[in-house]
């Protein structure tokens, strides 16, 4: 199955132009029947007798025919596997709603099966792409052969279904090949950036206690050699039970790392593995939360799940296949990575990028995509603003001609940000703005490739997702703020949390506040025309440049500053698309927030945190407010922001501290006519 959306942009933008209409539409598209979607719909109506003739008649069908519509995935793109015949689904309860009883399949075997096609055998999979722009590629031949050497390896050194594989990788190609490896042979890979520090990345590692790790010796960032032999011996240290070490070595450094076996040797063996069919909800990789709350909580996603969801996602909301390239601007810790592995489904050659995302300019992305004639860039909204406010002009620059598609994900995307896309990159580039989380591992309203774009607006809700718009009594709402939820079973949730057998934790994230319905916990406005618009989130995890990250991690890297008796940091998204990231601190009597000791709390965070963690300001407060618990009120003092009222915001019944509420209701309003 091979389709394409060609893209056709209405109105050029003038670079001067004032902001566009609310209602304005920024693209639609030239030839809708030339598309994936198009060709399911059809597929469709001919086996059930429809005459289903729009997107949003084929969404209404996905949530109103659960299993049917998740059937017809598996017959469309001919799911590798067994067993995988009617019903897909019988029971829609949620938590815990059973996919597919009786299947057996494998996500590497699906992502794998592509070589087996003599006219892809020899086409490129991955691209590396260095920092000075040299390109590495790897075949689908190669791939498959790499990935069947490694699993074997592991095998061979004990590694089992279930057994944990953790990786502590930048954005290479092992990454990947380790993933697929993994879970060939049953095991539950597990991934970590080493950007952050050894203490986050143990916090996350620790609670696998994995059977195997992967790390690497350095990488090349900004140009100069980032040396992970020490950061690799402390990981090493921190997991004695963990029997196999390896390292991939890069090519600044080569001396052994002692306990670790090299990568290469794993792989350049004769013996193979192929992939092992398991059952439906077999675990094939953890994801982590961004540790809001406490320590980061697992999340488990089964190979059935992520393999029909990444064949939907990726091959009908995205309509990519194969000829298409994918490029996504994403360190291993961010749920985006993982749509890498996801892509290669569809046969689509993916692009892998270690380096420093502004290297020689805030174009360095655009000079990539060009690179590697990459047909789809999925990035944060951010960093499309960034590129905005610099002043360049990509498309004067860079030949983007095969770029056909923009995912703008984690954050809200500005009007300004929107038109200056397909002014400065490409007029007809079908840029959409997609929502959706780590939670999941894909999107739950998004772009798709049969509908015009609104400037501002998601399209709509994904297929398969019954997406809707809360207010506080659960009642459904439209045209105004509300909670998305999600009133019937994916099956990309997760199949449960790590450490949480009787799956509490599980619950209280997703299902305590509407029983049986998934919040997701974003703040949404459904239009009456079926398109949604993002206003945050409604918990208070942080989304930095696209990334979300944990309050926990901030407070655990200054809590041996002395001078700092409480502290609070919030993430504060606005409607235009800005983000303000203060961090506000309570110092003992005796202390005064100077600039050295502003620069000491950012240091200590940037060390034992990451850069992205770093906040806007910080910002000396009379006193934090707590609940009766000793509790940061993030939740509450967020709303502030965003313009709730203080009694609408929180019970202030439940504050042990009321008087130190005035001071934020008072930045509050200082904050938001600075930023509105």
């Amino acid at each position: 199955m091979t389709s394409h959306a060609n893209s056709l942009q209405d109105t050029r933008f003038a670079s001067d132009s004032t902001t566009l209409a609310k209602n304005a539409i920024t693209w639609t598209p030239s030839d809708p029947n030339n598309t994936s979607v198009a060709q399911f719909i059809a597929s469709v109506n001919a086996r059930h007798g429809l005459g289903l003739s729009s997107y949003q008649a084929l969404h209404h069908w996905s949530i109103s025919e659960i299993s049917a519509f998740w059937e017809e995935i598996v017959n469309f793109f001919n799911v590798a596997g067994e067993g995988l015949h009617a019903p897909a689904i019988e029971d829609l309860n949620m938590p815990y709603a059973h996919w597919y009883p009786h299947a057996r399949l494998n996500f590497a075997e699906n992502v794998l099966r592509i070589a087996e096609d003599p006219s892809m055998k020899e086409r490129i999979a991955i691209q590396h792409v260095y920092e000075d722009n040299t390109v590495e590629n790897i075949t689908w031949t190669e791939l498959r052969s790499q990935v069947q050497a490694l699993a074997a390896s592991l095998q061979e050194r004990g590694v089992k279904q279930h057994h944990v594989v953790a990786a502590v990788l930048p954005n290479i190609p092992e990454a990947i090949i380790g993933l697929l490896a993994a879970a060939s042979l049953g095991a539950i890979w597990s991934i970590n950036s080493p950007d952050m520090s050894v203490s986050a990345t143990l916090d996350r590692i620790t609670q696998l206690q994995p059977k195997a790790i992967i790390g690497t010796s350095g990488y090349t960032f900004k140009g100069e050699h980032i040396d992970l032999s020490d950061y690799m011996r402390q990981v090493s240290e921190a997991l004695p039970e963990t029997d196999l070490r390896i390292i991939i070595h890069d090519n600044n450094t080569t001396a052994l790392i002692d306990g670790f076996e090299p990568f290469d040797a794993l792989v350049n063996t004769d013996k193979r593995l192929a992939p092992i069919r398991l059952s439906f909800d077999h675990p094939l990789w953890v994801l982590f939360s961004s540790g809001t709350t406490g320590a980061p909580k697992g999340i488990v996603h089964s190979h059935g799940g992520i393999t029909l969801e990444g064949y939907k996602g990726i091959g009908l909301q995205q309509d990519m296949g194969r000829g298409d390239t994918y490029y996504v601007a994403a360190n291993t810790s961010w749920m985006v990575w993982n749509t890498l592995a996801m892509t290669l489904l569809v046969g689509c050659s993916v692009v892998t990028y270690a380096g420093s995302p502004r290297i020689g300019g805030d174009d360095r992305q655009f000079e990539i995509l060009a690179l590697s004639g990459a047909t789809m860039f999925a990035t944060g909204a951010a960093y499309l603003a960034l590129v905005e406010k610099s002043g360049l002009i990509p498309n004067e620059k860079y030949d983007l001609s095969k770029l056909r598609r923009i995912m703008s994900t984690g954050s809200p995307l500005a009007p300004s940000t929107w038109r200056w896309v397909h002014d400065a990159i490409k007029a007809d580039v079908h840029l959409g703005s997609d929502s959706g989380g780590t939670d999941i591992c894909s999107g739950l309203i998004g772009s798709n490739p049969l509908d015009a774009v609104y400037i501002g607006e998601i399209q709509g809700a994904c297929l398969g997702v019954a997406a809707e718009v809360w207010d506080e009594s659960g009642n459904r709402v439209y045209d105004q703020l509300g909670e998305l939820v999600v009133t019937a079973p994916m099956p990309s949730m997760p199949i449960y949390f790590w450490n949480d057998p009787e799956g509490q934790r599980m619950h209280g994230a997703y299902f305590d506040t509407y029983p049986g319905i998934w919040r997701h916990g974003d703040w949404v406005t459904e239009t009456s025309r079926g398109t949604f618009i993002v206003q945050g989130r409604s918990d208070a995890t942080l989304n930095r440049q696209g990334v979300r990250l944990g309050t926990a991690d901030i407070y655990a890297a200054i809590e041996e500053i002395p001078e700092i008796q409480q502290s609070l940091v919030l993430g504060v998204e606005f409607s235009d698309g800005q983000y303000y990231m203060p961090l506000f601190v309570q110092l003992f009597p005796e202390h005064k927030l100077t600039p050295e000791l502003s620069d000491k709390i950012n240091n200590q965070i940037r060390r034992k945190a990451t850069p992205r963690h770093v906040p806007d300001e910080i910002i000396h407060v009379p006193e934090i407010p707590v609940s009766h618990t000793n509790k940061r009120l993030e939740v509450p003092i967020k709303r502030l922001y965003l313009g709730m009222d203080l009694k609408k915001s929180l019970n202030i019944g439940s504050v042990s501290n009321p008087d130190a509420l005035q001071w934020f209701v008072d930045h509050a309003q200082e904050i938001r006519s600075r930023y509105t």
